[in-house]
C-alpha cells in the first residue's frame, strides 16, 4: 500500500465499519486514473486497476467536490448506490478520489416487506364479514357521519331515519338483539330505535304497496 493509501486507510476503514457488510470503499488516485486502495471489495477491482474517473464528468457535485448518491450496477445485476468525493491538497489539486459504494439489495428488500405491510386492507372475507354483522354496523354508521360530517350524537331525527334505514337494508336488523346494540351506537334509547324502525317499516311497506 502506498503513502496515499496508507494514510487515508483509517477513514476508508472507518466508513466500511460502520456500513459493514453493505459497503464497498474505493480510494483512486485522480493522477493517474487509477485504483491505489480498496475495502470491503465486492465490485471486483483491485488496486492497480483503472479508476476510471470519467463518469463523473457528467454529474453535477451536490456540494463543492462531493457527487452523488448516484445509481451504479455490478455485472450480477445488485443495484448500488454511490458517493464520490473528491479531497485536495494544499494547492488546490485533486490528491485523492473517495468513492463509497453501497449495495441496495438489502434495503431494497426491506423496503419491499415494508411496502406490503402498509399496502391497503382487501377486506375480510366476504363468508366472516357476513357473520359478524357488527361489522357492518359499524361500516355504516361510520360512513354516513363521516359523508354528513356530525358526530352521531348530533344527528338530526331525519338523518337517523335514514341511517337507520341503510341500516335496515344492510340486513343489520334481521340479527337478534340487533336494535339494543344500534341504540347504543346511535347514542339513543332503546324505545327511540324501535319507534323510529317502526316508522321506516311502515313507510316502507305503504311505498310497497
Amino acid at each position: 500500500m502506498g503513502d496515499l493509501a496508507a494514510r487515508w486507510a483509517p477513514v476508508c476503514e472507518a466508513i466500511v465499519r460502520l456500513l459493514s457488510p453493505h459497503a464497498e470503499v474505493v480510494l483512486h488516485d485522480p493522477r493517474d486514473d487509477r485504483v491505489i486502495g480498496i475495502w470491503n471489495g465486492f465490485s471486483g477491482r483491485a488496486p492497480g486497476d483503472p479508476s476510471l474517473l470519467g463518469e463523473l464528468d457528467g454529474l453535477r457535485p451536490a456540494e463543492k467536490d462531493v457527487y452523488g448518491p448516484y445509481p451504479k450496477s455490478l455485472p450480477d445485476g445488485r443495484r448500488l448506490s454511490s458517493v464520490s468525493a473528491v479531497v485536495r491538497d494544499e494547492d488546490g489539486r485533486a490528491e485523492v478520489v473517495l468513492c463509497v459504494n453501497v449495495d441496495r439489495t438489502a434495503f431494497d428488500e426491506a423496503a419491499r416487506l415494508l411496502s406490503g405491510f402498509a399496502a391497503p386492507s382487501t377486506g375480510q372475507p366476504r363468508t366472516l364479514f357476513e357473520h359478524d354483522w357488527t361489522e357492518r354496523l359499524n361500516e355504516v354508521v361510520g360512513e354516513f357521519v363521516r359523508d354528513h360530517a356530525t358526530p352521531v350524537e348530533q344527528l338530526t331525527r331525519q338523518q337517523r331515519l335514514v341511517l337507520l334505514a341503510r341500516l335496515d337494508g344492510a340486513g343489520v336488523f334481521s340479527q337478534r338483539r340487533s336494535v339494543p346494540v344500534v341504540a347504543r351506537a346511535l347514542r339513543m334509547s332503546r324505545s327511540a330505535a324501535y319507534q323510529l324502525l317502526a316508522e321506516i317499516r311502515k313507510e316502507s311497506d305503504a311505498d310497497a304497496s
